[in-house]
């Protein structure tokens, strides 16, 4: 992890709190600092808070109580704030959020759209951001499937489209929803690994949920355990016990969990 004491964070949270309209708690008030640099995963198991908390870092889930401040942007509050912070923020869903019936290529171009005013955005982008678009699927592996339907390809290859694609954005800051819930785990490690290495290659942070252990603790820099909406955890992955795994998944799912991975 980031010397913490001398470098600002890229976002805080202050007393963070969401409350679902049916009275569920989310998220308990939770105070967090996102660093530069840092590939953090949010940890836990199904109900624990992760995909709340990382769309909250967001506003695609608004809190009750609490605020998300952005370096060089301020309070996600304030108006116009969050349309900036999005525009610098590349998002990668579980379920890919791809437009099947278009190219590999016109799904990432997806990604250069925010950078245009709206009646710009209605035109075809040119050469430029053509070529750029071919750049990050030659990052992925996929620039020989530009011209390939999207819906044509295999979940592992639709989740590299999904990198692609925020990559393009030039993003500040990477969210990324547990983004290999639905592949095996083969394929589940190349797709993880592939986003850690473009991120530390550009620099870029990267907030990641994730439900598997063994992920975690290969990719992450630093790991924040959820559970019921608290924070259990947060520290280096050697720094997560046995007895932090515990209060994580719970004594009995942990064995279930360990069982299933011998």
């Amino acid at each position: 992890m980031l010397d913490q004491a001398v470098v600002d964070p890229l976002i805080e949270t202050q007393d963070l709190m969401v409350i679902y309209p049916n009275g569920t708690v989310g998220l308990t008030p939770i105070s967090l600092e996102i660093y530069d640099h840092e590939i953090t995963v949010l940890l836990g198991k199904s109900g624990a808070g992760k995909t709340t908390l990382l769309r909250a870092l967001n506003l695609l889930v608004l809190p009750a109580t609490g605020s998300v401040k952005v370096r060089n942007i301020g309070l996600l509050s304030a108006s116009g704030n969050i349309r900036k912070h999005r525009r610098k923020t590349g998002m990668i869903f579980q379920q890919h959020q791809l437009i099947g019936r278009l190219t590999v290529l016109e799904n990432v171009l997806m990604g250069r759209i925010g950078h245009y005013p709206v009646w710009r955005s209605v035109f075809p982008l040119g050469q430029k951001e053509r070529r750029w678009a071919l750049e990050c699927l030659d990052r992925v592996g996929l620039q020989e499937k530009a011209l390939s339907r999207c819906d044509a390809l295999s979940g592992g290859q639709q989740q590299r489209v999904g990198i692609a694609r925020a990559i393009a954005q030039k993003p500040s800051l990477v969210l990324a929803d547990e983004p290999v819930a639905s592949l095996d785990p083969a394929a589940s490690i190349r797709v993880l690994s592939l986003l850690r290495s473009i991120c530390k290659e550009d620099g870029i942070p990267a907030v990641i949920s994730l439900h598997q252990l063994e992920f975690a603790r290969e990719i992450a820099d630093r790991i924040i355990g959820l559970g019921d909406g608290k924070i259990l955890f947060d520290g280096t992955p050697e720094d997560l016990s046995g007895s932090a795994v515990d209060q994580i998944y719970g004594k009995i799912d942990q064995m279930k969990h360990t069982e299933a991975l011998t």
